[in-house]
């Protein structure tokens, strides 16, 4: 572990896996239209979503993503890791109200390169609604203990 209690490569082992879950509140499509600029009225319109596939207003599909963020940053691999890349496919709507619970889980442990790769689903009531993988850069307590070493006193 290093000192914000994230884990390290050493600490990382195929098929660990961690949870994070968030309740989409309405404030949280209101605020994240405004931080990210997207006001699409699919997500901020009930009128005009009414008339959508959706039948209604549905969250962003970044901000329900941002879930899976939330399990890397605070679970797995935690506090210090460095998010590389992230692939996902959005497989179906996250409403106001809904509970997202992102779950990440170990498929690759690179140790040469201090990187992982994770699986990342995200769901809501038992149903898939984005799937994907993500590569992450964590730290070594060998190599810290290397520089630590190497530093004259």
């Amino acid at each position: 572990m290093n000192d914000l209690q994230g884990h390290d490569i050493e600490d990382l082992r195929v098929g660990m896996t961690a949870t994070f879950s968030k309740t989409i509140t309405e404030a949280d499509i209101v605020l994240f239209a405004g931080v990210s600029g997207d006001g699409n009225a699919v997500h901020t319109n009930e009128e005009f979503a009414q008339g959508t596939p959706f039948k209604g207003r549905i969250a962003h599909g970044f901000l329900t993503a941002s879930v899976i963020s939330a399990a890397v940053a605070n679970k797995l691999p935690g506090p210090g890791s460095i998010y590389l890349d992230q692939r996902m496919s959005f497989k179906a709507p996250v409403r106001p109200g809904d509970t997202v619970h992102a779950t990440v889980h170990v498929r690759e442990v690179q140790p040469e390169r201090c990187r992982v790769l994770l699986e990342t689903v995200c769901t809501v009531k038992g149903t898939v609604v984005i799937d994907g993988e993500a590569l992450i850069k964590v730290g070594s307590s060998a190599k810290r203990q290397a520089r630590a070493a190497a530093t004259p006193a």
